[in-house]
């Protein structure tokens, strides 16, 4: 993928937004931390040495040719390693968009947004994982966090943005996936799902992410860092597999998909009582929730 493929506002500021929000909320010395990537890796976030970051700039993409692969991504990864004599959580929040109705949608608009949001997201992960297990294997124990990042897009739907859609939705998969098997090595995998007011949204949503003048600002990234820091922490060492939906001050988790109401013919159905049985499936089944731009 080249350089020019990738909408360097929309990741700066999406993720800028969040990530200063976080350094905020943790104390560190922000101003002297340069802040321009997507997929970033944190060292010790709340520990006594402070918050440690280290992001993948798109000025060393430019400077590596231009290609945002497998190769960038883990040069960065160790490169925080190096610098901060370990690894303890890492997030990916890299992300652009190229909306299009279904029928409008050029491969290379799908190309586009998979190789930012999904292959960004194994890219960066596989290499800290790989990390973190040869630590295990070296009798070191480990207690690492891997935060994903999704969106409604990817939980509900979104016309228009199928492209988008079907990465989030991957990435919902690829945290149950990575906190399946990761486990077993100290490794917990969550993901947030959070709405935000980020130089990509704002493009979007103008009037809505628009900041008020006084009161609650609703759509603050700040809003969004706090559960970003919990998650990076110690604490929640047994949640593990979970999105969690941050909005203004909303909080909540995605129940995911579930196995919903259920016929049992107890042998093979025919094609004619299909029908019927699925008309009494239709009328149990509990509504989903609201489409994106319905």
């Amino acid at each position: 993928m080249k350089l020019e493929d990738i909408d360097g506002v929309e990741i700066n500021e999406a993720f800028a937004s969040v990530a200063m929000a976080w350094l905020k909320e943790t104390g560190y010395p922000y101003e002297q931390t340069n802040v321009n990537g997507g997929a970033i890796a944190l060292g010790h976030p709340l520990g006594a040495t402070g918050t440690r970051l280290m992001c993948s700039l798109l000025h060393e993409l430019e400077r590596s040719g231009g290609r945002f692969g497998l190769q960038t991504m883990c040069e960065g990864g160790g490169q925080a390693i190096e610098t901060f004599g370990g690894l303890d959580v890492m997030v990916n929040n890299a992300g652009i968009c190229r909306d299009r109705m279904f029928t409008s949608l050029s491969e290379s608009d799908w190309d586009a947004v998979m190789a930012v949001h999904l292959k960004g997201h194994f890219c960066i992960s596989s290499h800290a994982a790989r990390y973190w297990r040869e630590q295990v294997k070296g009798g070191q124990p480990v207690s690492a966090r891997i935060i994903n990042t999704n969106s409604g897009a990817g939980l509900q739907g979104s016309i228009g943005q199928s492209n988008y859609a079907a990465a989030k939705a991957g990435i919902a998969t690829l945290t149950l996936v990575q906190a399946a098997e990761l486990g077993r090595y100290g490794i917990t995998v969550n993901a947030l799902a959070p709405a935000a007011r980020t130089g990509m949204t704002e493009g979007v949503f103008a009037d809505v992410m628009k900041k008020p003048e006084e009161g609650f600002d609703y759509f603050a990234p700040e809003n969004v860092a706090p559960l970003v820091v919990w998650l990076g922490s110690q604490e929640p060492a047994l949640v593990n597999g979970q999105t969690f939906e941050v909005e203004g001050g909303k909080l909540s988790i995605a129940d995911g998909w579930r196995r919903g109401p259920e016929l049992d013919r107890q042998g093979r159905w025919a094609a004619s009582e299909v029908g019927d049985a699925v008309a009494q499936l239709m009328d149990r089944v509990v509504p989903p929730a609201k489409f994106y731009g319905n």
